[in-house]
């Protein structure tokens, strides 16, 4: 993998954002703002209207709908530029996808990118002759009555008890974890921090540089290998991380969602058959959680960050379940997206050891140098 290949595999996998600070002669800050897109970039036409920090994830939807990078679209450099044919054609196939929905769905997003391009750039029209016999359908059977599935409370009640129970879990109060970060073939030392409440911080040593992900209990913010300094996370980034940070998740999962729904789950995980929660909030995408139906533990978590053209979305997958200090924790997580997966092994934990609040602080700016210097 080339270097330059690397770093956008590592932002991508790592901060799930798309940036586009080329465009902005305001300043980063404005990124994130909600003032409209065509305000703070240049030469946003298709999108005019779109608040500003809804344009990094939309633009992450398409490369993940279309199983492409910025620069399919883009000059590298220039993002405003309109030198390549193929941004002038997403411009054409966002209104087109607008004016889809509008007229024949009463505005509601059924049609989106993915539902033509499936991962791929040019979508394929034709039905693709299959290499094997088709699968016919088999014959009906007789239903039979499904199993009663249990209460949103006795899911995460069981859950609770399986990780050693809230007693356990409140005698806790921070964790240091160290470990490997996977890409594929390439293995890099990562540590991970949490205090209670809500403060995290994850460090992967690459061989440029740090490169952090952060969140202090209220904000979180991202810092990179190279002379560009820290960011603020977006909202979006802000809500997926605030989830991750969650100490005492466990025992806090009732207080975060309005309501829950409790659904059968077709296929197992890890060999594991299970059992899902849905937790849905007004106004939010709603968030699926799978659970061991025997042992009552966290499997999986699925989340969806909302654009203007879908929904981005993150699969978590926990595994590796030990216990220490009273408690059952994962060592081991997969973080899963369209465009890419990374797994975080754990090999050494330690809990109860004094963490300074400063190591989740986002470090000064250094001022900028006067003209000329």
């Amino acid at each position: 993998m080339n270097r330059t290949l690397f770093h956008c595999t590592m932002a991508i996998l790592l901060l799930a954002a798309c940036s586009a600070s080329a465009q902005n002669a305001a300043g980063p800050s404005r990124e994130d703002s909600a003032d409209p897109a065509e305000q703070v970039f240049k030469n946003i036409q298709a999108l005019k209207g779109t608040p500003a920090n809804q344009i990094g994830p939309s633009m992450q939807f398409i490369a993940n709908s279309l199983g492409v990078e910025c620069d399919f679209c883009h000059v590298r450099g220039a993002l405003d530029k309109d030198d390549k044919k193929p941004k002038q054609t997403a411009r054409q196939m966002i209104l087109m996808q607008m004016a889809i929905n509008r007229d024949n769905f009463k505005g509601e997003r059924e049609v989106t990118c993915y539902s033509c391009h499936r991962g791929a750039h040019d979508p394929v029209g034709v039905p693709i002759i299959s290499d094997a016999e088709p699968k016919r359908p088999e014959p009906e059977k007789a239903e039979s009555a499904a199993p009663a599935l249990p209460t949103s409370d006795e899911i995460l009640n069981k859950y609770v008890q399986a990780v050693g129970g809230a007693a356990a879990l409140e005698k806790i109060n921070s964790r240091v974890e160290k470990g490997t970060i996977s890409f594929g073939q390439q293995q890099m030392p990562v540590e991970v921090v949490a205090k209670a409440p809500n403060k995290r911080v994850s460090v992967v040593h690459t061989p440029n540089g740090d490169s952090t992900t952060a969140f202090d209990g209220h904000a979180g913010w991202l810092g990179n290998p190279g002379p560009r300094p820290p960011r603020d996370m977006s909202a979006l980034e802000n809500e997926a991380i605030g989830f991750d940070a969650t100490f005492y998740l466990p025992t806090e999962l009732k207080k975060m969602f309005a309501q829950f729904r409790v659904r059968p789950a077709a296929d197992k995980i890890g060999g594991h058959d299970v059992v899902q929660l849905i937790g849905v909030n007004p106004g939010k995408a709603p968030m699926r959680l799978f659970f061991d139906k025997e042992s009552g533990l966290l499997l999986r978590s699925v989340r969806y960050a909302e654009t203007p053209l879908g929904r981005n979305p993150t699969q978590v997958d926990y595994a590796d379940y030990r216990a220490q200090d009273g408690v059952k924790l994962p060592f081991q997580w997969t973080v899963a997206r369209p465009n890419g997966r990374f797994t975080i092994q754990v090999s050494e934990l330690q809990q109860n050891v004094p963490v300074d609040d400063k190591k989740f602080e986002k470090p000064a700016t250094p001022p900028a140098k006067p003209a000329g210097n």
